[in-house]
């Protein structure tokens, strides 16, 4: 048999599969169709310190390979996950990472002392979140700002800290150096590329925010990319993301620098991806002899 098992920044993953954070709520509903515990990990719904009812429907579009959305955020709050969700999510067996946002500096450095104190695994840190004081712009779009959200919540948080990168930005290897320098414990890339969607009949935007992120296959080589910018650049462990539908996608990120990946878009509509994922992923790694799947991670020939 195969070793699947993969290690990001101190934890251990049973596989390198990680369902990620906004399409599999906290593993409930999916639970029902099969053993989430079976999957290497799961990213929570993003947190923010106060409950969120997220933007105005429509908050879903498809587009050809992809989807956008606007939800909004969309969470109970992080007291309430802790109370109502954290105990189920710990029961299934699996890395619970806990997905965390804020409007301001401050919001990330509470939330991070929070959750340090409950049990979660590790903490990944959205910075794709507006930035309240910066006139909206996301805290990720310029290498000081990562650098500077990074380090306070480094001096507060108890836990191996993830930077979720956005791939909207010039320069994405500068930013994941500031998340290594600000003392970040690994990053994660990429989040959604920012896109729109328009209705020819009705001369409008179909999400009623007029603008969204786009995710799903459409991105994958977007992902790729910056997953090897970054591995180039750094040596914190890298969780990929970005279109990934199917075990051979698994294998590219990892050739590419991920240690890890997270599935989304894909869980949206099959409930079975991640699943199908790790089994596929099995599949593979038996047929071609690979002893250990961490010795794809960084093997890309580019010569």
């Amino acid at each position: 048999m195969s070793n699947l098992k993969t290690t990001v920044a101190g934890v251990e993953f049973k596989n390198p599969i990680i369902a990620a954070s906004g399409t599999f709520g906290f593993g409930r509903e999916y639970n029902k169709f099969y053993d989430v515990g079976k999957l290497g990990g799961i990213c929570s719904k993003g947190l923010t310190l106060e409950p969120r009812l997220g933007n105005d429907p429509v908050r879903i579009a498809e587009t050809p390979s992809g989807i956008l959305n606007s939800v909004g955020l969309q969470n109970p709050g992080v007291e309430a996950f802790i109370r109502d969700e954290l105990p189920f999510m710990r029961s299934l067996g699996t890395v619970v990472i806990a997905n965390a946002a804020g409007s301001s500096e401050a919001d990330y450095v509470r939330i991070a002392e929070i959750l340090s104190e409950t049990d979660v695994d590790m903490i990944e840190l959205n910075i794709s979140c507006p930035n309240v004081k910066a006139g909206g712009m996301a805290f990720g779009v310029e290498p000081d700002g990562v650098l500077a959200v990074t380090r306070a919540v480094r001096k507060v948080c108890k836990k191996p800290l993830i930077i979720k990168l956005t791939p909207n930005v010039s320069n994405i290897a500068a930013n994941a150096l500031a998340a290594q320098n600000g003392g970040a414990d690994a990053i994660s890339l990429i989040n959604t590329v920012a896109a729109m969607a328009v209705n020819y009949k009705t001369r409008k935007p179909i999400l009623k925010a007029g603008h969204g992120g786009l995710s799903g296959a459409a991105v994958k080589p977007i992902a790729l990319r910056m997953v090897h910018e970054c591995y180039k650049a750094v040596n914190i462990p890298i969780i990929g993301m970005g279109g990934i539908m199917r075990g051979e996608d698994v294998c590219e990120f990892m050739l590419c620098g991920a240690a890890a990946v997270q599935v989304g878009s894909a869980n949206i509509f099959d409930p079975f991806a991640s699943l199908s994922i790790v089994n596929e992923l099995t599949n593979i790694a038996e047929s071609d002899k690979i002893d250990r799947i961490t010795s794809l991670i960084g093997g890309l020939n580019v010569e």
